[in-house]
This record gives C-alpha cells, structure tokens and sequence, in this order.
C-alpha cells in the first residue's frame, strides 16, 4: 500500500498522538531503487542515533529535520543513502564509544623553551587540543567537541595544577565544530576576522561558512546535533590581526602574536580547508600551529584514523577546496626555515620536521 500525503506535518503530529496511546514501531527497510517512503527511513535512522547518544526531545527533533534535509539532497542527485547514512551511524558509534571512562585521549609533554611547555591532548574524536603553559599562564589552541567538554574538564583539572582558578584563553586556528566545543569555558577567543564573521552568524541563527554550501548544511546540522556544539557570545571574541580580505597567495602575512617567550608570525590561508584558517610559526623555537591546512597523517591513532574517514562524510570533503589546500600545505613547508621542527597539526601527533 502506498500513501500519499500533502502535509507530512500532519502525520508527525499523528505520529506523536499515537505513540501517546500505544506502542508504535518504525519498521526500517532496504532499497536499491529510488522509489522508497525514506520518511519511515530516517525516522528509525534518527531513534537509533538518539538512544545511542541519548539525545533528549530537541536534539531528536533538529536530527530529525537535518536527516530529511540529507535524505532529500541525496534523492535529487539519484544517490543511495545507505552507504552515507551508514557511515553517520558509524561516526555516532564511535563518539558514544569514548564517553565517561572511554574518553582515554593520548596525552604528551614537550618543553618548548626553560619555562615554556606544551601540553598536546589527542582524543579519538575531534580535533587535539594544545595548552601552552608558561610562569603560571595558560593559552589554548583549539579545543575538540562539545560532548566531550566533562571529560575534557576531568583531564584538565588532572594535569594543570589549579586549572579552575587560572585565566584561560583559546586560540582558533579556524572556526570547524570539532574545534570549538568548548568555547563557554574561555574568557577570551582569539580568531581571525573570517573565523569571528563565521561564529558570529551562528550565534545570530544564521548559517556558518560550512553551511552556506547547501550541500553540506545538513551534514554539518547533524554533527552539530550529535556533539552538542554550542554557539559562542560574540563579546569573547578578539581579532588582533589584519582583516584580510580577497587574498591572493596560499599564505598571507596577516601579523604576529606572542605569549610568553614565544613569538609567532602569523598567516591566514585562502580558504583551502575553511575560510579564516591560520597558521601561526615561530621561528626562533622551531614550533609550528598548522590546524587542518597541515595534520601528520601518519601520526594518527587507529582511532583517529578511523574517526577521520567518516568525519569527511559530514561534510562531502573535510576541505573547501582540496587542491588549494594542498598548495597551502607546501606553503607551509617552504615558510620554514632551516633547522629541526615540531610541526603541531590539530589532529595527530607531532610532526618532526627538518629543514637542512
């Protein structure tokens, strides 16, 4: 029997009215063709991914929209959703499988200087976090995803002697969820012009730079649902460096930052991975924040890697543009200069670099 129905409103509100009175339940299916009901589709895709994350009504409602939206994009273009919401469910199995005492992040001390150290948290899911701590002050660089914000604190308070009462600061090396999960925690953000234009759209309702690609704003909604993020007050934000606009090199000068006895110079890229992405270099100790223009690919746990194949699924590609992104990629190569160097990407270990 098939159904057609003008107002599908009206049979979500049936459905919610039923469910009142007796149990009721979606029978998930399979199809090879294009001539399916993908509402009783996504309706069961959406169940499971709630009770795996226990998502509460909201959360489950804005997935439910976002899946539709997807479901739709994939139906115009004549594509299967299987092999895509698939790999969905797999990357919601994958964050709820490193909650509470699963969160083990990989964790590495590396002295930068006599009173300069780097503290580099790796999680399974989500971009690394770096705490530059230095006479009793602390600097952050990028800080993973919001669902994970307990544990994070958890680790924090256990390897930073008196974390809750010190000042913190977060610099953004780009304005990507998996990077800003935390934000609320910091009393100061520090972002590019681009990066700020994008987190403030957001925080007024509006579409961030990923979702103004209509084919990614359902993906990117999904993964903004499943990892909690949260918008940021526009009044933590700070924008020290030049407001670059129409640049025309993988890499422009846009000025310098320092903290402690570091002083970076710092460059935004085109927009190979995401408009607003800097990279900051430090010449003088040998140190490199490259975000996702540069990652050590092989510095990646099984996890990671596992996680970073099915992140790409939520946005159709991890970068804006792939091969602008690699054209900044050896930008940042050829800025170094000689010496042995310890190149900080925002997912994997470090990469020693050497420059002869």
């Amino acid at each position: 029997m098939g159904l057609y129905v003008e107002d599908p409103q009206r049979i979500t509100e049936f459905m919610k009215q039923a469910e009142q009175l007796c149990k009721v339940k979606i029978i998930d299916y399979n199809s090879s063709g294009r001539t399916y009901d993908n509402s009783i589709f996504y309706n069961a895709f959406v169940r499971g991914l709630a009770q795996m994350l226990a998502l509460n009504e909201e959360e489950k409602q804005s997935l439910l929209v976002s899946s539709n939206l997807a479901m739709q994009t994939l139906d115009e273009q004549g594509l299967s959703p299987y092999r895509t919401f698939d790999s969905i469910s797999k990357f919601a199995e994958l964050l709820a499988k490193s909650k509470n005492e699963k969160f083990v992040p990989r964790i590495t001390t590396h002295q930068i200087s006599k009173k300069t150290q780097i503290i580099l948290i790796e999680p399974a899911c989500g971009s690394n976090t770096v705490v530059i701590i230095s006479d009793g002050e602390l600097l952050f660089v990028d800080n993973g995803y919001a669902c994970y914000k307990d544990e994070m604190l958890q680790v924090l308070n256990a390897v930073i002697p008196e974390f809750d009462k010190l000042p913190k600061r977060l610099l953004l090396t780009h304005a990507d969820v998996d990077h800003c999960g935390m934000m609320d925690v910091f009393d100061e953000i520090i972002v590019s012009h681009n990066s700020a234009r994008s987190l403030i759209n957001e925080s007024k309702g509006k579409n961030g730079f990923r979702e103004e690609k209509p084919i990614h704003k359902p993906y990117i909604d999904i993964c903004k649902t499943l990892t909690a993020y949260k918008t940021v007050d526009p009044k933590k934000l700070k924008t020290p460096w030049m407001n670059a606009e129409n640049l025309k090199e993988p890499l422009t000068q846009i000025g310098f930052f320092d903290f402690a006895d570091l002083h970076f110079e710092v460059y935004e890229g085109k927009g190979g991975h995401l408009p607003g992405e800097v990279v900051l270099i430090d010449y003088k100790n040998h140190i490199a924040f490259t975000g996702d223009v540069y990652i050590n690919v092989h510095g990646l746990t099984a996890e990671q890697a596992e996680y970073n194949q099915y992140a790409a699924i939520l946005m159709t590609s991890v970068d804006t543009d792939p091969k602008l992104c690699g054209e900044e990629r050896a930008a940042v190569l050829q800025r170094l200069g000689i010496g042995n160097w310890k190149i900080f990407g925002a997912h994997g270990a470090p990469k020693e670099y050497s420059v002869k």
